[in-house]
């Protein structure tokens, strides 16, 4: 079931249930389920992330990229409800379990599937636990996808494992010309920055 959050039609029964976690400063009741990426709650790497992202004034569109049960994208339509919120995932449950997190919240959330957001949109942020165990090639061909999708000032905030290859990933996104930053590390995460190139 782990490897499952990463197949678009999970097999495994769908079995949900309402838990409280603590995001942004406050206690959220939300719906999570098997299936799904951290499907038991909010995980250590994304709460290192939220720990240290903030909604830049400037930002009118933001993307949560792998987005599970919605924390990036309920965190950003909380915190800035000016923004246009987007929700991404392969995962049919995922995006099933962000709709419904979102509507219970009230909050504004465009939930699509990778396909399903219209080409000239872009972004001026892109928050993501990126799903690192669907291998190297898997994941820089989503970085590679999604970057060129960044606003001119767009930045790409990710949390990345330290023994999961935090690093190697920081300097082959340099290496592909995307200039990239360690701006935070905590609990064994790295939050990388990466940014469009200049010139």
């Amino acid at each position: 079931m782990a490897a499952q959050y990463f197949s678009p039609t999970p097999d495994s029964e769908d079995r949900r249930r309402d838990l409280a976690v603590e995001m942004v400063g406050e206690t959220w009741t939300v719906t999570t389920g098997s299936g799904v990426f951290s499907g038991d709650g909010l995980d250590h790497a994304t709460g290192v992330l939220l720990d240290e992202v903030t909604v830049r004034p400037s930002t009118s569109r933001l993307l949560d990229l792998g987005c599970g049960w919605g924390p990036l994208a309920l965190a950003a339509a909380r915190t800035h409800p000016s923004a246009e919120v987007w929700a991404v995932d392969v995962n049919d449950r995922a995006r099933e379990l962000t709709a419904l997190n979102a509507e219970r919240h009230g909050l504004a959330v465009r939930v699509a599937s990778p396909d399903g957001v219209p080409p000239e949109v872009q972004f001026d942020a892109i928050w993501s636990n990126p799903p690192i165990r669907v291998g190297k090639q898997a994941l820089h061909e989503l970085l590679l996808r999604w970057l060129p999708r960044l606003t001119p000032d767009g930045e790409l905030m990710m949390v990345v494992g330290r023994n999961l290859g935090a690093d190697s990933l920081h300097r082959w996104l340099v290496d592909q010309g995307w200039p990239t930053e360690r701006v935070a590390s905590s609990r064994g995460f790295r939050v990388l920055r990466t940014t469009r190139p200049t010139g």
